[in-house]
């Protein structure tokens, strides 16, 4: 066990790109210059399952999440000044999915919808949004991804931001998970890993582990390892990184990090807010460290030689805060508008499944949940049953995905998509109506000209809205 005493004595480890640069230069520049949406270039095409190739096994599962990630903070998503070449190189090798959703606006609830593939709504610690205190979370009777696939011979693993519950009720080691490295709160600074009641917040299991160095690297360093292991069997890795998360500290900024942690110690409980700093440079920084991280997983992978036999993911928890670039939505983290639920999501599976391809297809977070079930012969539990729908059968052989609806609702919101018609009622009260494959900005409300659709989708989002606990 490492513990050191200071993180300068450790240290780390060791103006804008073009949109040219995004997925295989695809995207032309003038995109980006335009505020356009980005479309498939001519190295991607239209999704098609491909024919087997050889046998494959049952895969690994290396299961990525940035947090707060905004839908097109990505170049191979369109960013005219953030470059992410790992993760496009990621997409070039798999799918990148345009219309991809989590499972709430925040946090909490979205890790609720992808651990437990149910609306957050369905249990009492996913009705936080997000959770802030001991008194809720993910209960451990609750079955989970990680434990139905450990039942089902996986080994499995969480390293990063748990954010589903605090100790002692609450940990990935009571709900499924093998092994734990990681934080328990929504936030923590980024050396000191103090959370925002000023509590130190890096644990290995149920256990403190002193590490000040940058967390980025710990956790780089922690997934790299456990990639490049020596398994006996399929594995499950949830890796979720804090980054571009507040407060806005890059690798280095050791002067901002000793200020935030004197304002922490000093009571202020808004100073990992860090509401008086950081920049649209900053941010392009951390998510640009994001991508360079998830490169040295990948590489850690590839050298494994399990590259073929695993399923990679990447997405993010929910929209993007104030520094993202989220260009054509409207909106961010914390509301139904696009902007908050819509983000970067990528699928690769090198034995399975094609690269180079596109997809449009609506998805949201429970939907992974049962498709990576499906895809690891694990059966969900039948007192829980499942409200993402499995995409097994169309990613592997073309099976057509049934038209259904995707549900989402939080405090004053709601909101419900069904092939390209959104429904939507925010904060104002009003019901709205947006065809998004024409606006996906949401300002043309298509509800004065289409009361008929307007009441079925609402009278679907009451039905399921019916089902779940009250807040």
């Amino acid at each position: 066990m490492s513990t050191p005493l200071s993180r300068r004595a450790l240290g780390g480890v060791a103006a804008g790109a073009a949109a040219a640069a995004a997925l295989g230069a695809t995207a032309p520049a003038a995109q980006a210059a335009a505020h356009t949406a980005p479309e498939a270039g001519p190295q991607e095409r239209p999704f098609r399952a491909a024919h087997p190739r050889r046998h494959s096994p049952r895969p690994n599962i290396l299961f990525v999440l940035g947090d707060d990630l905004g839908w097109a903070d990505l170049s191979s998503y369109g960013s005219p000044h953030i470059r992410t070449p790992h993760l496009d190189r990621l997409a070039r090798q798999g799918v990148r999915f345009t219309d991809a959703y989590s499972g709430s606006a925040t946090c909490s609830p979205t890790r609720f919808s992808l651990y437990t593939g149910r609306y957050p709504g369905r249990t009492k610690g996913g009705l936080a949004e997000p959770i802030a205190d001991k008194s809720a979370g993910l209960e451990p009777t609750h079955p989970t991804l990680a434990s139905l696939l450990r039942d089902s011979g996986y080994a499995t693993a969480l390293i990063g931001k748990w954010h589903c519950g605090y100790l002692p009720d609450h940990s990935p080691t009571k709900s499924g998970w093998d092994e734990f490295f990681g934080n328990f709160g929504g936030a923590l600074e980024y050396y000191s890993k103090l959370g925002l009641g000023g509590e130190y917040d890096l644990y290995e299991g149920d256990a403190e582990y002193k590490d000040l160095r940058y967390y980025t690297r710990i956790l780089t360093e922690r997934a790299s390892e456990y990639v490049g292991r020596e398994h006996d069997r399929p594995w499950l890795l949830n890796l979720n990184f804090t980054t571009p998360h507040w407060p806005w500290i890059a690798d280095g900024d050791e002067e901002t990090s000793d200020e935030i942690v004197r304002r922490i110690k000093a009571g202020d409980r808004s100073a990992l807010w860090h509401q008086d700093g950081g920049s649209v440079e900053k941010y392009k920084q951390m998510v640009e460290d994001l991508d360079r991280s998830i490169g040295k997983v990948l590489d850690a992978l590839r050298r494994s030689g399990q590259e073929q036999d695993t399923l990679v993911f990447f997405g993010s928890d929910n929209g993007g805060e104030r520094f993202s670039y989220n260009w054509p939505l409207a909106g961010n983290k914390g509301s139904l508008q696009e902007g908050g639920i819509r983000v970067p999501s990528i699928l690769r599976w090198p034995a399975r499944i094609d690269g180079g391809q596109v997809s449009d297809l609506p998805v949201f977070t429970p939907d992974w949940t049962a498709t990576l079930l499906d895809l690891a012969g694990a059966r969900p539990h039948p007192a829980y049953p499942l409200d993402g729908t499995s995409l097994a059968g169309h990613l592997l052989r073309g099976a057509e995905v049934p038209e259904r609806d995707l549900f989402w609702r939080v405090r004053g919101e709601r909101a419900l998509r069904r092939g390209d018609w959104k429904y939507y009622r925010g904060k104002s009260g009003r019901d709205q109506l947006f065809h998004l494959s024409e606006d996906s900005r949401e300002q043309a409300d298509r509800a004065p000209f289409e009361q008929a659709r307007l009441a079925e989708l609402r009278g679907a989002w009451e039905r399921i809205d019916a089902g779940l606990l009250r807040y």
